[in-house]
């Protein structure tokens, strides 16, 4: 395999994190929402540091990034964590390095807590999430329609055992 760097993100990375944040849309088992938006409404929506990317010399691999779980001031450093993976490069370690950089990342900026909403079925992120030190704190049953289904989601969250210990 190729070298992987994993690097801050940058606006012009966002043709190929919207191409890979679409192939999980379509596997309806990795988010809510129906399509993508714009760079505009992604920015705005997710905090500005700890937006990395995996790439090899040539190619765009994967995303991660956090997102405020709330505007109020007490939980500046609770955040929600998304990582996507390009379909083609899946199960080759690639969102194992992203997830573990995103905790650098964010432990570096103060955040205590990190929480993830994973479907049942995402199986996958459930195990790259428990490897990195999350857990299941609770089921949120009939959640969220789509497609005219009501869904669950399970919510993992990780501690730092560094920060906001005190």
């Amino acid at each position: 395999m190729k070298r992987l760097f994993i690097e801050e993100m940058i606006p012009e990375d966002w043709a190929v994190v919207r191409e890979i944040y679409l192939e999980g849309i379509a596997t309806g088992n990795a988010t809510f929402q129906k399509e993508a938006p714009s760079w505009e409404q992604w920015h705005k929506g997710h905090a500005n540091e700890g937006r990395i990317v995996a790439r090899t010399a040539d190619c765009l691999l994967g995303w991660a990034a956090l997102s405020p779980v709330s505007g109020r001031c007490v939980y500046n450093g609770v955040a929600e964590v998304s990582v996507y993976v390009s379909t083609q490069h899946q199960g080759k370690g690639t969102g194992s390095l992203l997830l573990d950089a995103l905790i650098k990342v964010s432990e570096s900026n103060g955040y205590w807590t990190l929480q993830a909403g994973i479907f049942p079925e995402n199986v996958s992120s459930i195990k790259l999430h428990e490897k990195h030190g999350f857990r299941v704190v609770g089921r949120r049953e009939k959640i969220g329609k789509m497609g005219g289904i009501w869904r669950d989601t399970l919510l993992l969250e990780r501690r730092s055992k560094t920060v906001g210990i005190s």
